[in-house]
Order: C-alpha cells, then structure tokens, then sequence
C-alpha cells in the first residue's frame, strides 16, 4: 500500500475517531451514583447492557456495578444479581422487619354459611342432598368459594347411580375453629354466638330450634384469623 492509501485511510478514519474523542466517559464514581439511581428507581432487575444502553457514552456500567455492589455490602439493602440482572434488595437477615402481620376478617355469604353447616353436621353429603336440605339449589360459585378456602374437601364418591361426589369438613376447617373433630361441633345456640348463623335457622341441623326471624345482611362477618 502506498503512503498516499494510507494518508486517505487516515483522513477517512479521523472524523470518527475526532467524534469519539468528544465524549469522555465521566469519572467512575459518577457513574456509580448513574447505577445506583437506576436500580432504585427500577421495579424490575435491570441488566448490564440496559445500564450501558441508558448511561452516557463511554461508561462502563460492569465497573461501576462492581464498586457500588462492594459499597453497600454490609448494609441494610444490598445490590444483587437476579437472573440476568441487577437489583437493590433489603440484606436477607432483615427480611423480617418487612413483615407485616394482620387480622383479617373473613365474610361468607348467608349460602356459603348454611352450606359449610350442611356440609359439617351430615357429612359426607352430596350437592343434592345439600339442596335437598338447603330447599333451593346450590351454585358452583359457592362450593368453589369454600373449597377455595380449604374448608371442605371432596369426599368418596357414592355407590348409588352416577357416582356422586360427596363432600367433607377439612382438618383446616377444625383447626380455625378450634375442634378436635367433627363430633365436637357446636349447637345452634353456640352457632348464633360465633355469628356463624345469626338468627336464621338452617334446615336439617338437628339440636333445639326457635321461632326467631330472620335477620342481617347477605354477608355474616366470620370469626378473626389469628395473626
């Protein structure tokens, strides 16, 4: 190649390498505040080349990482690798401060309510033979509401025609209300109290019943979760 070739190849190059030279990357301890202000503001874990793709020209967002990873080490939040990205994490050992405990007050409809009732005091009982005691039809939503629940659960199947699926009180059923078993469930009167039946009288549970009307709203407030 000549030295003319080459003076043009050089003069050709220049304006590139003129450009580049015009941004200068700012110093590293900039570009760590750069990642750490992105990575706080991200919900999601933010990868390298993201951080690159977003930081002025000529950053090394790998290097900046690094350092600000190594500073906040030993701290409350801690700069971590999730997947292929980078995420700022409360330190494990003080997960437990973000816990929050409630008590939450669970509501059941009034059918949901007779229901579970049906289902504790003559199980294993079909669907038909809870509406049979029920007097009107009982919907899919309500069964899935209290299997959702973990509540009942599906019993052995009938050896009648069709086979139909009965249904049982869970061993979390007894535990949120304190039972040992099913046999230890409590008379209508005790219902009432726990604001399980108020004071509508469902058919078919056996024990002493009165004449009193029927009264509240479509929802009945059921006991507290403990904590």
């Amino acid at each position: 190649m000549s030295d003319t070739d080459s003076d043009q190849d050089n003069a050709v190059n220049a304006p590139e390498d003129s450009e580049q030279s015009l941004f200068e990357a700012p110093p590293l301890a900039e570009q760590e505040r750069m990642v750490e202000a992105i990575l706080f503001a991200s919900a999601e874990p933010v990868g390298v080349s993201e951080l690159n793709g977003r930081m002025p020209h000529g950053c090394d967002a790998g290097a900046a990482l690094d350092l600000l990873r190594r500073r906040y080490e030993g701290r409350g939040v801690r700069v971590v690798k999730v997947g292929e990205g980078w995420a700022m994490r409360t330190a494990p050992d003080l997960a437990f401060l973000m816990q929050k405990e409630t008590v939450e007050t669970r509501k059941l409809s009034r059918a949901a309510i007779e229901t579970l009732a049906i289902i504790a005091y003559h199980q294993p009982v079909t669907r038909a033979e809870i509406e049979e005691i029920r007097g009107v039809s009982v919907s899919r939503g309500t069964i899935d509401q209290l299997l959702e629940l973990e509540w009942i659960r599906f019993g052995r199947r009938r050896m009648t025609p069709g086979r139909p699926v009965t249904f049982v009180v869970t061993q979390a059923f007894l535990d949120h209300f304190g039972l040992e078993s099913a046999r230890d469930l409590p008379g209508l009167k005790e219902l009432r109290a726990a604001g399980l039946l108020e004071n509508r009288v469902t058919p078919g549970l056996d024990g002493p019943q009165d004449d009193e009307d029927a009264t509240g709203d479509d929802q009945v407030d059921m006991f507290e979760d403990d904590a």
